[in-house]
């Protein structure tokens, strides 16, 4: 999205237009307590995921774009299940097919081995 008000109006063309089951989304930038604004704006649809960014407002600055979520059509509530959710993935059950989104920026992360690493 390179930023939620950048990108939300092309989020929204296309759900309207395509009206997906899902939707995969990063770098929103979203902070922890504005990720309703799916939820708000997208009334129709579930979201999971995560802010990246609670160490970031914590620190008292913003940066980075580490954000993903995947927004799920409220139909589809009944045979959805969360798996995961972290600032690098989201892990989702539809039915019986899975659905990860995960976030891995090429540059820009100082422990970027590490986290490869790691998962």
């Amino acid at each position: 999205m390179h930023g939620y008000n950048q990108g939300s109006h092309t989020v929204r063309d296309l759900i309207l237009s395509r009206k997906p089951a899902a939707f995969l989304i990063q770098e929103h930038w979203l902070t922890p307590a504005n990720l309703s604004k799916f939820e708000f704006n997208y009334p129709q649809y579930m979201c999971f995921g995560s802010s990246a960014m609670s160490s970031d407002v914590e620190s008292g600055v913003l940066r980075g774009r580490r954000s993903n979520d995947l927004i799920v059509d409220k139909s589809l509530s009944a045979c959805t299940k969360i798996i995961c959710a972290s600032d690098r993935y989201v892990i989702v059950i539809i039915g019986n097919l899975l659905i990860i989104n995960v976030y891995m920026p090429c540059a820009g992360t100082t422990n970027r081995v590490f986290i490869m690493m790691k998962y």
